[in-house]
């Protein structure tokens, strides 16, 4: 989810839901450490509940980043074990860590050791020839007993061999039953199953068999669909918003963003996917493609795109 999950779409997903955990990008320790942490580390007070996902292995820096999460009001830390990318596994963090159960239990016991705060663990189900049944049991269970009682899996091996992240998210074919399995080998642990689920329904099945669903991609192309996550998911009373009620609030919030010096195109990508499926919504996503990123552009050019979705 690099690259999408940035701020103002948080801030934007939480409009259209008031109970689901929000994630940051994966945000490697090195940024933090040696960048502007008060820039990465910037949210909307409305965004919460919101967790901070890290990437990294030295257990030292973890921790130290681990406080700075806390410290600036976050509610989880996530440590990424399960991202492919070529990047990651030059630095040492994602999924090539799952190849290093005793690093990643120990990185987890570090990043507790000064913070209160939950640190959860998300993984994949093995990668490359380590994809037995039994290595991801190993992995849990030493994981597990260095604190962990949260563990976000993807419910795919990756293959950092021979396939690009692209194909990792297609690639090898999705095995949800493992996923289940853990969980019943572990049932005082808290499991969240994740990996090409698209529907609230997807949702509601997998619940029968795990403690959570998280859902990535499947947002970011169709954001409306946490519509009826509330009242779906989280029992919660109240009438469901509109799209259109929903890009009004996120209008006013685009017009602060615009008055402190924020391109109109940092906010306008993430609600292109906002009318999936409606009449009209080709030339909406066409005209905010369009308009949007050139110099000057501003708040009129998503009450023009509003406009021709509302007349279709």
């Amino acid at each position: 989810m690099m690259t999408h999950t940035d701020r103002h779409f948080r801030y934007f997903l939480r409009l259209i839901s008031k109970h689901v955990m929000l994630y940051t990008e994966m945000l490697t320790t090195g940024a933090l450490i040696h960048g502007d942490k008060d820039y990465f580390l910037a949210y909307n007070q409305d965004e919460h509940p919101l967790a901070l996902q890290l990437g990294g292995s030295d257990p030292d820096q973890l921790q130290q980043c681990t406080v700075m999460a806390e410290n600036a009001g976050y509610d989880e830390v996530n440590l990424n074990v399960g991202c492919p990318s070529d990047r990651v596994q030059s630095g040492m963090f994602g999924a090539c860590l799952m190849a290093h159960p005793s690093l990643v239990a120990e990185c987890v016991e570090a990043m507790q050791t000064k913070a209160s705060i939950p640190v959860t663990v998300k993984s994949r189900i093995g990668i490359d020839d380590n994809d037995s049944y039994e290595e991801l049991v190993n992995f849990i269970q030493l994981v597990s007993n260095a604190g962990c009682k949260t563990f976000f899996i993807h419910a795919r091996k990756a293959w950092l061999k021979g396939l690009s992240p692209r194909q990792n998210r297609e690639l090898p074919p999705l095995k949800y039953e493992t996923v289940y399995a853990i969980k019943k080998d572990f049932p005082d642990l808290e499991i969240i199953i994740n990996g090409g689920i698209t529907t609230v329904s997807q949702c509601i099945d997998h619940l029968q068999h795990v403690d959570g669903v998280m859902l990535g991609r499947a947002v970011c192309h169709n954001p409306y669909l946490l519509s009826t996550v509330d009242k779906e998911i989280y029992q919660q009373s109240g009438t469901v918003s509109s799209r259109h009620e929903i890009l009004q609030q996120y209008i006013g919030y685009i017009e602060s963003q615009l008055a402190q010096g924020i391109y109109l195109s940092h906010m306008s990508r993430h609600i292109l996917g906002l009318f999936q499926g409606q009449q009209g919504a080709r030339a909406y996503r066409r005209l905010l493609s369009e308009q949007a990123h050139k110099p000057g552009a501003d708040i009129q050019v998503i009450k023009q795109a509003m406009q021709l979705v509302k007349a279709a």
